[in-house]
């Protein structure tokens, strides 16, 4: 042993361990095996085994990596796993230090599945601007899913408690399989032979491989083409198909593509309600408007020409209310086409019971509303006459009636209002209240008044 160089265990290990990382092809590696001898430390990490046929290796997947996976690692589970190889000091043993992990078969379908999305991408079926838009009121809602699934009673349930009126055509298919992508893409054809406002296409959740049949091109080709508005419904929220990008809109789930489709009946019921305070805030309006008119007409010059301002007023009146006829008539007009739309869907829809009598309460509503628009209109007329039958109860002319007269100068332009005011062979011009009168006085006769 004399001239040899003794090294110690520790030494021997790390110029191993140097030799590993020195060496770039085992810094980046691609292992294919099966998962055995699968421990999940409570600290989070994971050591197992990767073997083969012939041969294994001891792996470990720490926490900071493992959090990120998707799946659940577990005893014969065939994996893929990218990681560097190193030497663990203390036993002396090289193994796996895993980064990144997927089942076998998984990452044959990633790379499908980015070139479609990528191809169809650049052919333009992503296009935002050739999205249709979802009706608000759909009346026939199809649904192209599996019979027996979760997603089928999850859709069903949702739209009868939020928009019960609407009708639901569900277009039975495979959603998984090898005959399942073209059993889709039939459907969404065969839909275009019925009246369908909206289509909803998905399924519930589950793996890549149970979810492919919605990231095939004759799938997407299929909801291209389609005229029907096309809601993709594909699995879980996080969960992302071809359907999804092609699709007029997305919904994170099957349940979630219900809610958008289906309108709350609440939000209809205070469409109504605001309606109806807009029509009586109108009606004050209007009110409001004529008593200003009224005040206007009390403060006019109604003691200067009564006949003149009577006849003007009574003109202006009609004007008035043939205008707010008109209004009203148009308003209700309005109303009762925005109602009967709204009824007419409701009633096309086959509407249950208690919202067919919601409508016909509103109906009548509407004609108690006319009805004391009515009243209201006739009270106003009734007190505008009493008003200006007043008015003409307090015009001169009236009073000269009854016996009065007035005296004036020879060319009728000054009132005399005393005896003092004319000499005695003076002419005068008497007006009574149907003509007047030439006159010339003979003689004065002052009025005696007490002292």
């Amino acid at each position: 042993m004399t001239g040899q160089t003794i090294i110690t265990v520790q030494e021997l290990t790390r110029d191993i361990k140097r030799c590993f990382e020195e060496n770039d092809s085992w810094r980046n590696l691609w292992v294919r095996g099966e998962i055995s001898n699968f421990t999940h430390h409570s600290r989070g990490h994971m050591y197992f085994t990767l073997k083969d046929e012939a041969a294994k290796i001891r792996a470990v997947m720490f926490q900071s990596h493992n959090r990120w996976l998707k799946f659940k690692p577990q005893n014969g589970l065939k994996v893929i796993a990218r990681g560097e190889v190193n030497v663990y000091e203390r036993d002396g043993q090289y193994q796996l230090y895993v980064k990144e992990m997927q089942p076998d078969g998984i990452g044959a379908l990633y790379q499908a599945f980015e070139e479609l999305k990528e191809r169809l991408r650049l052919k333009g079926w992503f296009d935002p601007s050739k999205k249709k838009p979802i009706p608000k009121f759909p009346r026939k809602i199809g649904v192209i899913t599996s019979p027996t699934g979760a997603a089928i009673r999850d859709i069903l349930t949702t739209i009868k408690r939020r928009f019960p009126v609407a009708d639901v055509l569900l277009i039975p298919v495979q959603v998984q399989g090898e005959q399942a992508a073209s059993s889709v893409a039939r459907a969404i054809r065969l839909a275009h032979r019925y009246p369908l406002d909206v289509l909803i296409v998905g399924r519930g959740g589950g793996s890549i491989e149970e979810l492919w049949a919605f990231n095939e091109e004759v799938v997407a080709e299929a909801i291209y083409q389609a005229k029907i508005p096309v809601i993709s419904a594909v699995g879980h929220e996080t969960d992302v198909t071809i359907a999804d990008f092609v699709a007029d809109l997305r919904a994170p789930t099957p349940t979630a593509a219900a809610e958008l489709v289906a309108p709350l009946l609440t939000e209809l019921e205070e469409d109504i309600c605001q309606l109806t305070r807009r029509l009586y805030k109108q009606i004050n309006w209007l009110v409001a408007e004529e008593r200003q008119r009224l005040n206007r007409l009390r403060q006019s010059y109604a003691f200067k020409y009564p006949k003149t301002l009577l006849r003007q007023k009574e003109q202006e009146l009609d004007q008035t209310i043939d205008q707010l006829h008109k209004h009203m008539r148009r308003y209700m007009d309005q109303q009762k086409n925005n109602l009967g739309a709204l009824h007419h869907r409701l009633r096309q829809a086959h509407p249950r019971a208690a919202i067919w009598q919601y409508m016909m309460e509103n109906r009548r509503l509407r004609s108690a509303l006319s009805k004391m628009m009515k009243q209201y209109l006739t009270a106003k007329q009734a007190k505008l006459d009493l008003v200006i039958s007043r008015l003409d109860g307090l015009s001169p002319l009236k009073i000269m009636t009854k016996g009065y007269s007035l005296v004036y100068d020879q060319e009728g332009k000054k009132l005399y209002k005393s005896v003092t005011e004319i000499q005695p062979g003076e002419s005068v011009r008497v007006r009574m209240h149907d003509g007047q009168l030439d006159c010339q006085v003979w003689g004065i006769k002052e009025e005696q008044r007490d002292a």
